[in-house]
């Protein structure tokens, strides 16, 4: 019998009835069942699983492979047994709540062949909510490396291996990992790998997560997960020497694994337990955390690590809990240098250095959210009419470059979406407004600028904006209005009388809007240069 050229292996534990949407996937492959090879390893379970497995294997006899066994606490157990079975030129792995887009196998296996990779990876999705990261997936590539791409980020094993490959080197999962036992043995195929591909032109592959979300990866503790993650890290610096390129795969790891423990339910943790995870996470930052990657941290992450690092427990469950009920602190101008002061900053028994604190990276999206409308009333004195404002700035100290400014039309479309932006170097930063004044917030948090925008008798139609200086870079904050009662419209002016309005545009952005009540009767000339002059503006 000529081998097949894809064994399909399903590690199951209770996962009926997504199991049958599963298998019904893998049958109705494109590639037929001629040249499929399907083993499914009950791992012990306690529901209908079992026999959903054996009325597949009676319908598919030369197709389905079955094996039942005791529950060995994870995937990877039966995962290995299956691999013992394996007989098609290339393995494919599958969760078993999870299923295939109809040409996925035909499509993979296509792809290896044409271009003699031993890995090739196709397009994933979440379903249910199920989080999938699609950086990856930005085209079809034939030739990635694990050390400049999105890969590190997308270690599931739910790839085409090339099964020559996996027995070359003795791959194999470890089975003492409940959670993460893929990820060691995909990181080290990719290493080995002659060639890696990605395919981004259909979608491959359905990531369920189930409606109970029952699924293993939702169910470990921060304990177990710290533990799989120390282990996954050691397999990884095994393989790959210090330097960028092992820094390029752990970054991953920081950035999602390690930084997981210590989020929003930390500080509900119980304190021998918060203890544990500080302990075992500063372990792997003494370890692995290089200058680099620190710098390369973002610092909101940079200052939980290093308050874990410190075994600073109080002062990291202070800063996880304030900032979940309050938001991130004001950030705090030094010069062209900015600090995120959260617990333990310049504090000596704590004993972090400023760059822990620094803020280094974009920091638009935390700038507009903290940047608040806190009222506007129209002022007048005869026939001077003005808008005035108080809003408050997420930022403290050195403020001085903080001004209110006013901008003719809409948002660039190279706006960050968390509504504020980055200028750039070479852009012309607007002019401030009208009067306004600058003083720290009472609460400390953040700080107050009260201005006064005068109204011009011109149509126009122009939004609010917020130019603050933060670390030598130009930031433009849009105002938003934030559900607050704006001052109603009102008619000015007495040679020619204007309507006025400040208002929330669609995206809740305030816009100021004046426009003459009447106008003069235009001749066709006049009527076409006034066209064509708004046409413009815009």
């Amino acid at each position: 019998m000529t081998a097949p050229d894809v064994t399909v292996v399903v590690a199951v534990y209770n996962t009926m009835p997504y199991l049958t949407e599963c298998l019904n996937s893998l049958v109705g492959q494109s590639i037929g069942l001629d040249r499929l090879q399907v083993v499914a390893v009950d791992d012990g379970s306690t529901d209908d699983s079992g026999k959903e497995l054996d009325r597949f294997a009676q319908l598919y006899p030369d197709t389905f492979t079955v094996i039942h066994q005791a529950n060995s606490g994870g995937p990877a157990a039966p995962s290995n047994r299956a691999l013992e079975l394996a007989t098609g030129r290339f393995v494919y792995f599958i969760g078993s709540d999870d299923y295939l887009g109809e040409e996925a196998l035909e499509r993979m296996v296509a792809c290896a062949d044409a271009n003699e990779s031993d890995v090739v990876i196709g397009k994933m999705v979440g379903t249910n909510g199920r989080y999938v990261h699609q950086k990856l997936y930005t085209g079809d590539r034939p030739d990635i490396s694990l050390y400049d791409s999105e890969l590190p980020y997308t270690l599931a094993n739910t790839k085409l291996f090339r099964r020559e490959l996996v027995e070359e080197h003795g791959l194999r999962f470890p089975e003492d990992l409940p959670v993460g036992s893929d990820q060691p043995f995909t990181i080290e195929a990719c290493v080995r790998a002659r060639k890696i591909s990605v395919l981004s032109d259909y979608t491959y592959y359905y990531a369920v997560k189930r409606g109970d979300a029952s699924n293993i990866t939702y169910r470990a503790n921060h304990l177990a997960r710290l533990r799989c993650t120390a282990r996954i890290m050691e397999h990884t610096a095994g393989l790959i020497p210090a330097g960028p390129r092992r820094d390029a795969v752990l970054k991953r790891h920081f950035d999602w694994e390690l930084s997981k423990l210590l989020q929003e339910d930390f500080p509900a943790l119980g304190l021998d337990t918060r203890r544990q995870v500080c302990e075992g996470v500063g372990a792997l930052l003494d370890t692995y955390f290089t200058d680099g990657l620190r710098d390369g941290t973002g610092v909101k992450r940079r200052v939980r690590f290093g308050l874990a690092q410190r075994g600073a427990v109080d002062e990291l469950t202070r800063a996880i809990a304030d900032e979940t009920e309050h938001g991130a602190p004001p950030f705090l101008l030094e010069g062209d240098r900015a600090f995120a002061p959260y617990p333990g900053f310049r504090d000596a028994e704590v004993g972090l250095d400023d760059h822990w604190y620094e803020a280094r990276e974009t920091v638009a999206g935390r700038l507009a959210a903290g940047t608040k409308l806190e009222s506007a009333a129209w002022e007048q004195n005869g026939d001077d009419l003005g808008l005035a404002l108080k809003l408050r700035i997420g930022v403290t100290g050195d403020t001085s470059s903080a001004v209110v400014a006013l901008a003719q039309g809409a948002m660039p479309k190279t706006a960050d979406k968390a509504g504020a932006r980055k200028l750039p170097k070479d852009a012309l930063r607007p002019k401030a407004v009208g009067e306004f004044t600058r003083e720290p917030a009472e609460d400390g948090e953040g700080t107050l600028l009260s201005a006064r925008i005068p109204v011009e008798p011109v149509r126009a139609k122009r939004g609010v904006r917020v130019y603050v200086d933060v670390a030598g870079t130009t930031y433009e904050i849009p105002v938003r209005t934030e559900g607050l009662p704006m001052p109603l419209a009102r008619r000015w002016g007495r040679t020619i009388p204007h309507r006025v309005a400040a208002s929330p545009n669609p995206k809740g952005r305030l816009v100021i809007t004046t426009a003459p009540l009447w106008e003069p009767k235009l001749g066709v000339g006049a009527r076409l240069r006034r066209t064509l002059s708004r046409s413009k503006r815009k």
